[in-house]
């Protein structure tokens, strides 16, 4: 089961970065109930309080790279756990 998000984000700097990640978790919580909770309705939150942020700089391609294969890592984890059980 995944546990976090990996994302690289360009946020414009009209936007402080706490409004956009705000935006983000506020959205896809959302989304995320309609879809899969619609008979929750004990007011737990679906994302934690926190989040990390860095910047990319030139190094953008190589933290591209990373976040694709963690994504691949994360589902062949996924596959391995489904088949054990």
């Amino acid at each position: 089961m995944y546990d976090h998000v990996h994302m690289c984000l360009s946020i414009p700097s009209k936007y402080s970065i706490s409004h956009a990640i705000g935006f983000l978790k506020g959205k896809s919580a959302i989304m995320i109930h309609r879809g899969h909770f619609r008979n929750m309705k004990d007011g737990k939150s679906f994302w934690a309080r926190g989040y990390f942020v860095s910047t990319v700089g030139l190094d953008e391609k190589t933290i591209r790279t990373y976040i694709k294969k963690q994504e691949q890592s994360e589902q062949r984890q996924l596959e391995f756990e489904t088949e054990i059980n």
